[in-house]
């Protein structure tokens, strides 16, 4: 009989398996929420209406984190490359995961594989809008003044949605309007609101403060209805460019390989966020949709916008410059 056995026996202790070490109840500490662009922003507003509510319902602190750059790709990488990571997610979006991946070369993550696309978070169109200084009224006084002279127009970044769609019309109306990006859209609104650039494609959201105050005025919107926000401002495709609609969409994404119950608890907590009666009358206040579909249902507009983007891009040779 081996010592310890023997000893045991001796001692009249009953030999028994060691039981395994109980997991701590998740979350058991902080999360990080990593917003890939500057502050201001969309991604940055939604997440500070959300995270104070999930931090609520988790029992824990949930640190709001901005890591900007490359059109939201340098914080992707950042999740993309922290697989299995339960304490760490970010606010995903069409330039993250829909048109960067398939605009730059050799993108630095897999959009589909990477994550863990869990819920789409909102929609909402971008506005074209222009500094009081601007005479044009509508669309079409406006690219009547861009074949006159130069023209050009800001928003958040190169390979963001309000980039490309300002693309997508610049081709469709065969017009020269020259894209300048900005880090960030506090930056850009800065500039067209006192006159340095004349234009800007933003979101809705972001821009609609500035629109009820009269320091810009829009001239068109993306989607193919009117937002309820803005009800008075017809789209693209009223004015003539039905090619120009687009939605901006945001989701909650966290690192691959989770578990599937740490998912469903994610899913549950952002859905009932989102559910929240604050939320929803914030959420209405700037013009964002809150989304309805969870992880099966956002991985599938993940992988749909891809497509779509990847078409458009190489159709319209459409570069990230």
């Amino acid at each position: 009989m081996p010592k310890l056995s023997r000893r045991a026996t001796l001692l009249g202790i009953p030999l028994l398996a060691a039981p395994a070490l109980a997991q701590p109840a998740w979350p058991d500490r902080p999360i990080r929420w990593v917003v890939n662009f500057p502050p201001g922003g969309a991604a940055d507003t939604l997440s500070r209406i959300l995270a104070p509510v999930v931090s609520a319902r988790l029992g824990q602190p949930v640190v709001v984190e901005n890591r900007p750059g490359a059109g939201g790709a340098l914080g992707a990488d950042l999740i993309a490359k922290a697989g299995g990571d339960r304490f760490l997610v970010m606010i995903s979006s069409a330039a993250s995961h829909g048109i960067g991946p398939v605009l730059y070369r050799n993108p630095p993550y897999d959009a589909l594989g990477d994550f863990s696309h869990i819920r789409l978070v909102g929609t909402f169109p971008s506005v074209l809008a222009v500094n009081l200084d601007v005479p044009a009224r509508n669309l079409a006084e406006f690219l009547t003044l861009t074949r006159q002279r130069p023209m050009t127009y800001g928003s958040g970044g190169n390979g963001t949605l309000n980039h490309l769609i300002g693309q997508l019309l610049a081709r469709a109306a065969g017009v020269e309007w020259t894209h300048v990006p900005y880090r960030g859209s506090a930056p850009a609104l800065t500039d067209t609101i006192s006159g340095q650039i004349p234009s800007i494609m933003e979101s809705l959201p972001i821009a609609l403060p500035h629109l009820r105050g009269g320091r810009l005025r829009a001239l068109a919107s993306s989607e193919a209805t009117r937002p309820p926000s803005l009800p008075e401002i017809p789209t693209f495709a009223e004015q003539g460019f039905p090619q120009v609609t687009s939605t901006n969409w945001f989701g909650f994404s966290a690192p691959a390989g989770l578990p599937a119950e740490i998912i469903a608890r994610w899913d549950a907590e952002i859905a009932a966020a989102l559910a929240d009666p604050a939320v929803v009358e914030r959420f209405a206040s700037i013009g964002v949709r809150p989304g309805t579909e969870g992880p099966a249902g956002y991985t599938a507009l993940v992988t749909s916008e891809l497509t779509r983007w990847r078409a458009v891009i190489a159709a319209g040779n459409i570069t990230a410059d």
